[in-house]
């Protein structure tokens, strides 16, 4: 076996054990340590194809473990973090959260046969999905204080859903080339959300209000995509 294909194997395999990690996290509802695992698997993903790149190693089986890894650490994980959150709320009403998991394999089993997107997404990504959840879950209970809160969590799951499998386009550092100012702007908005909530942080001592960062800046993603699909370009 060629050793330059086994390290991007192994990396992905990083990425599968850290998401494993996660959703057995999430069943004991250490959810901080939960999306902890979560991002370090996002951290694993970026540099698998990075490396098998670098080495001149891609594979097809390659390609198909990281998906199966990505359902896992993105699909999976989350969907279980958000089930196991709004459980003790919902009972067993909470069971259609985990449908984010099934959604999350259709949405990357259409990426693996899509030619359109190789430069940016057709949908959103799965890791900014299991960010923005993983943020939420986060928080204190004191914010399911109300159980409508439950219930529009549910329902946004649902949105989730569908917005990994919709006909919407979406900017990736892939397409910073073509697109280099939306990613730019992007990227301005991300650092003064992200700042924010860490001196919100540190000002309350609650480390979940810097988790909940990730989970802004993925909502400034989709807002700011959808008002890319929206507002017509300038010839």
């Amino acid at each position: 076996m060629n050793a330059k294909r086994i390290i991007p194997d192994a990396i992905t395999s990083c990425n599968l054990l850290c998401g494993s990690i996660a959703v057995f996290l999430a069943t004991q509802g250490a959810f901080v340590w939960a999306f902890v695992f979560i991002l370090a698997g996002a951290f694993f993903d970026f540099f698998d194809g990075l490396s098998a790149r670098a080495l001149k190693a891609p594979s097809a089986i390659g390609v198909q473990l990281d998906s199966l890894a990505d359902d896992i650490t993105f699909g999976l994980a989350p969907a279980m973090m958000l089930f196991c959150y709004l459980r003790p709320i919902l009972g067993w009403w909470a069971l259609p959260a985990l449908l984010m998991a099934a959604f999350s394999a259709l949405r990357l089993a259409k990426f693996n046969v899509d030619e359109r997107q190789h430069a940016s997404f057709i949908g959103l990504a799965t890791p900014p999905n299991a960010i923005f959840w993983g943020g939420i879950c986060c928080m204190p209970y004191a914010m399911l204080a109300w159980d409508w809160v439950a219930w529009a969590l549910l329902g946004l799951s649902l949105v989730s859903c569908y917005l990994l499998n919709a006909e919407i386009p979406f900017f990736s550092f892939k397409s910073f080339k073509t697109q280099k100012m939306e990613v730019l702007f992007f990227l301005v908005g991300c650092l003064v959300l992200l700042t924010y909530c860490i001196l919100k942080a540190i000002a309350t001592r609650h480390i979940e209000f810097a988790l909940f960062g990730g989970t802004a800046c993925i909502v400034w993603y989709v807002a700011l995509n959808i008002l890319l699909l929206i507002v017509p370009k300038k010839k």
